[in-house]
């Protein structure tokens, strides 16, 4: 197992009052008098320093996290084998198309070789770009070789650096998002402190450089910043026309370079039809956002030699029939109460029927089955019947697939962050309730702003929209942990709105019958900087001893096997083994796989299930037939696997297999009572034992504490 240990010696204005005075403070010939002494030359200072500001945030957060990848790996001084070893599990398998990309004869021979490669899955030739999101590395590739950088910077650099990079895009996109949302910049210097000094909880790019999210979410953030600033009241069309661009260009980078895209934009298009239905977002741009969405996702799709998982989302479906059943029902948004929820009611079954008509005659038609162990899982994770299916059992067992633990709340509270955002969450959705409840009651097309002033921040469209965004992925998050880096990056847009607000401070003083202007600026600001001062005073010297400790890599077993299969193997032989191991042996070596981390395609579910038998209670003739089938030459077990510890009874590797086989689960415990007890001893338990019915097909040539490599023998 990989380790670590200690090394050895060697846009608004920060005083802007309240968004809604533009409306007021607009004269005839459209010019915006300033409330502030010196107006526009305050206004190009306030944003000015906001700007450089929100610049130097995100360059520092790029620098500290790239700080605590060097420390805790000590990346620069540590072999080449060590540093590819430390990209896991599927990292390493995007890494490696990477590396791919840098070694091939040319761009042209380098592309044919992803479009057409026979060593990710062993005989089978499948298109990487079609079955993965591996765009950016393919660019990045072609970048390192065209720009003049190959004598200065190691390939390696240049990736990490840019995933670095990214980070600083993803804190100044939040920065921005708060400072459109409140009006200050403050807003968004204490977003960027609540995203940095919760790091643990809101981003995981140090250890997991390559993962597909950490790539994504930068460009996710961008998009939610766009979005805000598109649902703002009074803008230009000009403004309007590059802002959906900046809108689309945003989604579509985010669909081509994350798998999980669609779900996400699903619960994104949730929102936008959630706040669409109450009549709290203007419907022409609501309109345009679901068109973008499916426009980018087609690209994408075509991009990726029509991937059939996009073609059968459930995000293309949904936005289809969201705007049929538009097209259908007339006069939506008319008439009393009563009349208005009728119509609500009768407009989301529509919807969700159509939704469901469309997706099902789409994956008929194209025979789709590649998200049905998506799906398996969750009908399994909420409690709609058990399954003894052995891809649905391996997600419900992963802690990062489970709920997400209490203990995380603890270290959100710790930097006041959850309080906030709890008090924030609070007010804005009573007030949200109450402004949508007025406007189904209401009888004509009056705007909420008209209707009733002093609920101005609930009404502001691009509030509304951040606030059913943060209910709808906080829910997300809850249910599944690995999803928490969606949610919390935005709870600290969320929280830092709400606090440096001039309209949240003004909605509670009104009240409580304790409103003025003054009292309002003064409440605000002043529990701004303690809040500032407070996160500076706790957690500076922790974040000053964190980038002081110096830790090693140190996994001498794994680059022991990754050296030994380099030498002692030719490089057309097929391994066999776990998905996360053989991903490094991918990247390490070049050999070829039988199966890997990918796991969005129903032969590959498959042919994992099979390979994995050498983890089951199966003869080794069934062993043998099973992986020569897949033209194996070597078989690596590890005893981390075979004997493991981890998962409690139930949820180990080895008990998953057991019940998928019918097969009884090894030590004290309950069994269901249609299991039976195999024929056949442990498989990865027994071969080691050097029996007559395994060595005829298997021999041991390497062995270390840690893995167990096998040659199988080629009968005729």
């Amino acid at each position: 197992m990989t380790t670590v240990r200690q090394r050895r010696a060697g846009k608004g204005t920060e005083a802007a009052e309240d968004q809604p005075s533009e409306e007021k403070n607009v004269k005839p010939d459209g010019k915006i008098l300033s409330d502030h002494t010196g107006g526009r030359l305050w206004n190009i200072l306030s944003i000015s320093v906001g700007g450089i500001v929100a610049l130097s945030l995100g360059l520092l957060t790029s620098v500290y996290v790239a700080t605590l990848h060097e420390n805790d790996l000590w990346f620069s001084n540590i072999k080449e084998v060590e540093r590819e070893i430390s990209f896991r599990t599927e990292c390493g398998l995007y890494y490696s198309y990477y590396k791919q990309m840098i070694q091939a004869a040319s761009i042209q021979q380098g592309l044919h070789g992803l479009v057409y490669d026979n060593k990710t899955e062993s005989v089978r030739t499948i298109n990487i770009l079609e079955r993965m999101n591996v765009y950016q590395e393919v660019l990045l590739s072609i970048l390192y070789r065209i720009l003049p950088i190959q004598q200065y910077l190691e390939p390696v650099y240049f990736y990490i650096y840019t995933l670095f990079g990214l980070q600083a895009v993803y804190v100044i996109a939040l920065y921005v998002t708060s400072w459109l949302l409140s009006g200050t910049w403050l807003s968004g210097l204490l977003a960027a402190c609540w995203y940095i000094t919760n790091r643990t909880d809101t981003t995981r790019v140090e250890f997991t450089i390559p993962l597909r999210e950490n790539w994504a979410l930068p460009f996710f953030a961008v998009q939610i910043a766009a979005i805000t600033y598109l649902l703002r009241t009074h803008l230009q069309p000009v403004q309007e026309r590059l802002t959906l661009t900046a809108v689309f260009i945003a989604t579509f980078l985010f669909s081509l370079t994350w798998q999980f895209n669609q779900f996400m934009m699903l619960i994104q298009a949730l929102a936008l039809f959630i706040l669409d239905c109450f009549d709290m977002l203007p419907t022409a741009k609501v309109t345009w956002l679901y068109i973008i969405q499916i426009s980018a996702l087609l690209l994408v799709c075509v991009l990726q030699f029509f991937n059939s998982m996009i073609l059968g989302s459930l995000l293309i479906s949904f936005n289809a029939s969201v705007l049929i059943a538009r097209t259908i029902q007339k006069n939506l948004k008319k008439g009393g109460l009563l009349n208005r929820l009728g119509k609500l009611i009768l407009h989301v079954l529509l919807v969700l029927c159509l939704t469901l008509l469309i997706n099902k005659f789409i994956k008929k038609s194209l025979n789709l089955e590649s998200d049905e162990h998506i799906f398996k899982f969750l009908k399994a994770k909420f409690g709609f019947g058990a399954t003894r299916d052995f891809d649905a059992n391996l997600y419900l067992c992963e802690e990062a697939f489970g709920l997400l633990p209490l203990n995380t709340f603890s270290r959100l509270s710790d930097t006041l962050l959850f309080y906030v955002y709890v008090f924030v969450l609070f007010l804005l959705t009573v007030a949200a309730v109450i402004v949508a409840f007025q406007n189904l009651s209401g009888s004509n097309q009056v705007q909420f702003m008209e209707k009733m002033e002093e609920y101005t921040i609930t009404l502001k469209p691009d509030a509304a929209y951040n606030l059913i965004h943060t209910v709808l992925f906080g829910c997300l998050a809850l249910s599944t942990m690995r999803m928490k880096y969606l949610w919390t990056s935005h709870m600290c847009v969320f929280a830092s709105f709400g606090l440096c607000s001039t309209e949240v401070w003004k909605l509670i003083l009104k009240c409580v019958h304790l409103y003025t202007s003054q009292r309002t600026h003064v409440i605000k600001y002043s529990i701004l900087i303690i809040t500032l001062l407070y996160i500076s005073y706790k957690f500076w010297p922790g974040i000053m001893d964190e980038l002081s400790e110096l830790r090693e890599f140190y996994d001498p077993d794994t680059v022991e096997l990754m050296n030994w299969i380099k030498s002692s193997t030719p490089n057309t032989a097929v391994f066999a083994g776990s998905m996360q191991l053989l991903a490094g042996v991918k990247l390490c070596t070049g050999r070829t796989l039988t199966n890997h981390p990918h796991y969005e395609d129903k032969n590959l579910r498959e042919r994992t299930k099979q390979i994995y038998q050498i983890y089951a209670k199966r003869s080794p003739e069934d062993v043998y037939r099973i992986l020569r089938s897949f033209g194996t030459d070597y078989v690596i077990l590890e005893d981390s696997i075979c004997y493991e510890r981890r998962h409690s009874r139930g949820c180990r590797l080895r008990d998953l297999l057991d019940i998928a086989n019918g097969h009884i689960m090894d030590g004290l415990g309950e069994n269901e009572p249609d299991l039976k007890p195999s024929l056949y001893p442990r498989f990865c338990e027994e071969i080691k034992k050097n029996l007559p019915p395994y060595t005829v097909h298997f021999t041991r040539v390497f062995q270390n504490k840690t893995f167990h490599v096998y040659k199988l023998a080629k009968h005729k």
